[in-house]
């Protein structure tokens, strides 16, 4: 039997350990981790004397209490290992637990000898934790049910719920008193209980346990969901209060903070509420729009815009070389939603959607690139399909690319002080990341023929671009109708509030899983962990993709 183990201190508080079985990841681990954790735990009681560090040894460490921080991988190679059931996620040869164990033990013997200081670090981290465990055993404590809740002051009050079956109720943990009064006003008293909170929450990430649980706002939330931090300890999955846990913040900047410190609490402290499939995240309506004495609520700007086509569908004929009008038969336009997100998104990029959708028009197929002549007559014509206030095109040197036998050229424009650089060549036909322009672009040209396109309404409008297509019905189907946008769920009305975010028959609920636990510890760790540089260079390569920003 051959074991390696690779063992990593950090300054933080989480634990993360991985365990192979002749390199298949045993996720549930087996007798290898059970050895190795022995082996840890027994060795740091024995350095913590030896380092004087626990000189009566009267401060016994648990093995969560020297795993605070630790990062570990135990591989383990062998013939005929005996796997608890079918998916091999979970190693039995008893035998493998002495060796493990054996070989751990002699290895941190080996190397805190050689290593004082080190060995000094670690057992006081791991002496801080059993400490901090230690102030913490009275808070995790914080009474489950109604009987507890009575005792303890909430800040923002838990409106309980009548129903006592969790199958059965809900609560929604809401962003600040205003939208809790609605909340309160607006829910259904059986089975919705309500739970405001008042300001941001700690950011758990960042402190130890204790430190969290002295925060008024984390022991409410323990308090009234009825559960304790760090797992399900105790026939923990029977006392929770309710099944369905609803986070319900704001649409705005301090709101969408509010539900990542929520969410990271959860993560860290009750993942098995997450893993149970008893987390969520409610949906409140982005925009309200109103014609005449009609009323519409909306989740988000993509069905605002699609709702705003749909109103103008029945008011316009759109001609090209075909003619088509109805709102069953222009029906189709609404694609035209997606190209406009997929503009904006090549316009981060500094390529022109203007200038793409053009070539889309002057090329049928990436065999059309391969004859020179016929390629730069038709670059050539790119600057006739240029529109009056579109700014300015410069094109370049027609070059060749010798790998696919064809041509291209590189278009530089420049509108509302921005400039431009797109390449024309085959790759516009071959690009995955094209793969829904090419489709929208195909499908006006099957239903409308070639530009240009007329609108045809109380006015006639001519343009040659599928993106002006989309931005003038935009502009009749907005014609007389009124626009909210919700920052704060205190603006809606309790009945508004029930209507579009709490009635279980119409509400949107976006559901919170666990589907790479490493790559959510990873995400969570840069987005709120103690380091800045991680956090800025995901802020610097993301900030294109923000919209909406509240400053």
């Amino acid at each position: 039997i051959f074991v390696e183990v690779a063992i990593q201190y950090n300054t933080g508080y989480n634990e993360t350990i991985f365990s192979f079985v002749n390199s298949i990841n045993t996720t549930e681990g087996g007798t290898h981790l059970m050895g190795f954790k022995s082996a840890l735990t027994k060795n740091a009681n024995t350095q913590s004397i030896k380092t004087g560090l626990n000189k009566d040894g009267k401060e016994t460490l648990t093995g969560d209490d020297i795993r605070e921080g630790l990062t570990a991988i135990i591989s383990v190679k062998m013939p005929n290992p005996q796997f608890e059931g079918q998916t091999k996620t979970k190693l039995g040869n008893s035998e493998v637990r002495g060796i493990v164990e054996s070989l751990v033990n002699e290895g941190l013997n080996s190397f805190f000898e050689e290593h004082p200081n080190v060995a000094k670090i670690i057992i006081l981290k791991a002496l801080e934790a059993r400490r901090a465990r230690e102030a913490s055993k009275k808070a995790k404590e914080l009474a489950r049910r109604k009987s507890a809740l009575e005792d303890l002051t909430l800040p923002g009050k838990l409106a309980d719920c009548q129903e006592r079956d969790p199958e059965k109720s809900e609560i929604f943990i809401v962003e600040g008193e205003s939208a809790g009064g609605s909340a309160k006003q607006g829910r259904n008293r059986k089975f919705q209980a309500i739970l405001p909170i008042k300001g941001k929450i700690i950011n758990v990430e960042k402190s130890r346990l204790d430190k969290v649980l002295s925060s008024d706002e984390i022991k409410a939330i323990i308090s009234a969901l009825g559960v304790s931090v760090g797992g399900k300890e105790n026939g923990e999955k029977e006392k929770i209060r309710y099944k369905k846990i609803i986070i319900m913040t704001d649409a705005d900047v301090d709101g969408s903070h509010i539900r990542t410190l929520l969410l990271t609490l959860f993560f860290r402290q009750m993942t098995h509420l997450i893993r149970d499939g008893y987390l969520y995240i409610a949906q409140p309506p982005l925009y309200r729009i109103k014609k005449d004495k009609v009323e519409k609520y909306l989740k988000d700007e993509r069905d605002l815009e699609e709702t705003i086509i749909d109103l103008a569908l029945d008011k316009i004929t759109v001609k090209g070389t075909n003619e088509i009008k109805g709102k069953e038969e222009l029906v189709f336009l609404k694609k035209l939603v997606n190209l406009k997100r997929l503009a904006e998104n090549l316009e981060k990029k500094f390529i022109d959607p203007k200038v793409l959708e053009k070539a889309y028009f002057l090329f049928a197929n990436e065999e059309e690139f391969k004859n020179e002549e016929e390629f730069m007559s038709k670059i050539g014509k790119l600057k006739e399909y240029i529109e009056e206030g579109e700014g300015s095109i410069k094109i370049g040197d027609v070059k060749k690319d010798f790998e696919h036998e064809s041509y291209f050229v590189e278009v530089t424009t420049e509108r509302n002080l921005k400039v431009y650089n797109t390449i024309i060549s085959r790759d516009i036909y071959t690009s995955a990341d094209l793969k829904e322009m090419r489709s929208i672009i195909r499908l006006l040209k099957e239903k409308l023929g070639t530009p240009p396109y007329s609108i045809i309404s109380d006015t006639i409008y001519e343009t040659k671009s599928p993106l002006k297509i989309f931005e003038k019905i935009y502009e009749i189907g907005n014609k007389g109708v009124y626009i909210q946008r919700y920052k704060g769920l205190g603006e809606m009305n309790p009945s508004q509030l029930w209507e579009t975010t709490m009635n279980p028959e119409t509400r949107v609920l976006r559901k919170v899983m666990l589907e790479d636990d490493v790559i959510v510890d990873d995400i969570f760790s840069m987005l709120m962990g103690e380091k800045v540089e991680p956090r800025r260079k995901f802020i610097e390569e993301n900030a294109w993709e923000v919209k909406n920003l509240d400053i």
